[in-house]
């Protein structure tokens, strides 16, 4: 707390205040197989961030600054645990639960976590692993054992974390492959919720969202976490089922959503019948995000659920939402992203580092109070991201004369799969490691279900046979989550390459046949 006595910008201090306009309204139900296995109020949540609060201290031995890796499906408790201990200045690191316990590992060294809570399964992992030196907490019973031995009041208000301050660290991978902490402040997060409340109009008190994207995730968390900010109510998933997500849609309860094309995908692959069970939706908004969507499933989207109510947004987790594309445009503007988020300023820069004409193709750069703070420990390449405070993802993009922004291309080889980021330096990386593997190439091809389809080519050391398929998955499966195994393998004499000596990745993604089917 300031000395002027001003709030700050937490996510805790906003569920809080939600919690004193109306302590026994149900703040979240969590939801298995379309049943409710779980629910709190507004008095419970809070009660439970105040565990949060203190369990960091008593429990686990943390201080501000410290950092913490929760490891975990969507949950009541990971909401809880990321909220109560970002209050007390605790940082919470966030891998994606679905990484192998290798990954994990690495990703709370480079954190620095001292205590690493996860889902059961990754704990008993991780112990057999055995070389960490952190506390492990599995969620369930023993983070109740945890909890019901501390206390459930506030924090006193100078223990409170600045809100400037590191809040969350979700991770992403770079043109290497590594793994990099994007550093997220409690005030950026904070003025995201804001911006999204403004922008789409679904965040309201009288508002109830249904969450499905992973807490672990960038937007996941934003989209997430902002109806509990406002007041609202959360219906919260674990696991994705297209025909029990449309069944929930159609109760007529939800009146927000935020989805990833691969979303839409598995809706409109399903049968008329089962998409029928959307029909009473009461829905104000439907927000898409993490890959573009395609201009035919934009119309399909609109056909079947109605106009006026998809927005697709554009970002990256280190610049937040950058633009949007408000719902009376998305069929007007084709493979468009709309125009700047609110509070947000664009530029578009040449090689030369100075704007480029209006229509002319240029580098991506935003500027706003969303900004991420850096990656963590690594200066250089903060650096190279930022040009003067504004930030750029590395997307090359254009400008139309009513301001409309077109993303074109990207700078880096990232791949967008399901709405995931896959780096391909790190599966190669991996592939390289294959006693029979010489070298490794690994695209994106375009597939409808998928956005980009994963697909790797390999040369074979002399004098090895060549690997099956159901091998070469197997190898990858032990060593890297499953989102970023590919799902094909095509064995080549060499790879194409120019007079530098670079392999020419263009044209192996031409070797490979485009899916043109929904899976």
């Amino acid at each position: 707390m300031s000395d002027a006595g001003i709030m700050p910008l937490l996510a805790y201090e906003g569920i809080r205040a939600a919690a004193t306009r109306m302590p026994e309204k149900c703040a979240i139900r969590a939801y298995d197989r379309g049943n409710v296995v779980d629910q709190v109020t507004y008095a419970q949540l809070v009660a439970r961030m105040n565990q949060a609060c203190h369990a960091s201290r008593t429990a686990w031995g943390l201080k501000p600054g410290d950092c913490i890796a929760l490891a975990a499906s969507n949950s009541i408790d990971f909401i809880a645990l990321a909220c109560g201990l970002g209050a007390v200045g605790v940082t919470v690191a966030k891998p994606n639960p679905k990484l192998s316990v290798h990954e994990i590992l690495a990703i709370c060294a480079d954190a620095g976590a001292k205590v690493l809570v996860c889902d059961p399964v990754i704990a008993e992992g991780v112990r057999a692993h055995g070389a960490h030196s952190m506390q492990i907490c599995a969620i369930g019973d023993e983070l109740d054992d945890v909890f019901s031995a501390v206390d459930d009041g506030p924090p006193h208000d100078d223990e409170l974390a600045d809100e400037n301050s590191v809040f969350v660290m979700p991770y992403t991978s770079g043109t290497t492959g590594q793994p990099k902490g994007v550093c997220v402040t409690h005030r950026s997060r904070s003025l995201t919720f804001f911006g999204m409340g403004v922008e789409y109009g679904c965040y309201g008190p009288d508002d109830r969202f249904l969450g499905l994207a992973p807490l672990c995730h960038g937007a996941g968390f934003a989209f997430n976490i902002a109806p509990l900010y406002f007041g609202g109510s959360l219906d919260l998933y674990a696991k994705f089922d297209p025909e029990q997500t449309l069944d929930h849609i159609g109760r007529g309860e939800v009146t927000g959503i935020f989805l990833v094309p691969t979303h839409f995908q598995a809706f409109f692959a399903l049968d008329e019948k089962a998409l029928s069970k959307s029909n009473g939706h009461k829905l104000k908004a439907i927000i898409s995000n993490a890959a573009p969507l395609t201009q035919p499933i934009k119309e399909r989207i609109v056909a079947h659920f109605g106009e006026g109510l998809l927005h697709e947004c554009y970002g990256s987790t280190e610049a937040g939402i950058v633009t949007s594309m408000r719902p009376a445009d998305q069929l007007r503007k084709v493979q468009c992203v709309g125009r700047p988020f609110v509070n947000t300023s664009i530029r578009i820069v040449g090689d030369d580092g100075k704007d480029v004409a209006q229509g002319d193709v240029g580098e991506l750069f935003s500027r706003s109070p969303y900004l991420f703070a850096g990656y963590r420990d690594r200066p250089e390449e903060t650096q190279s991201s930022m040009k003067d405070g504004w930030v750029s993802a590395g997307d090359l993009a254009r400008q139309d004369e009513e301001g409309f922004f077109y993303i074109v291309g990207r700078k880096k080889e990232m791949i967008i799969s399901g709405g995931i980021n896959i780096y391909p330096r790190e599966v190669e990386r991996i592939l390289d490691e294959h006693p029979a593997i010489a070298e490794s190439a690994v695209v994106g091809i375009p597939d409808e279900y998928w956005g980009e389809r994963i697909v790797a080519a390999i040369t074979l050391k002399k004098g090895s046979s060549q690997p099956d398929t159901a091998v070469l998955t197997g190898w990858c499966n032990d060593r890297i989550g499953k989102q970023k195994v590919p799902k094909e393998f095509a064995v080549m004499e060499a790879f194409p390459r120019n007079a530098m000596g670079k392999v020419l990745k263009t044209e192996i993604a031409q070797s490979f046949v485009p899916c043109t089917e929904v899976a």
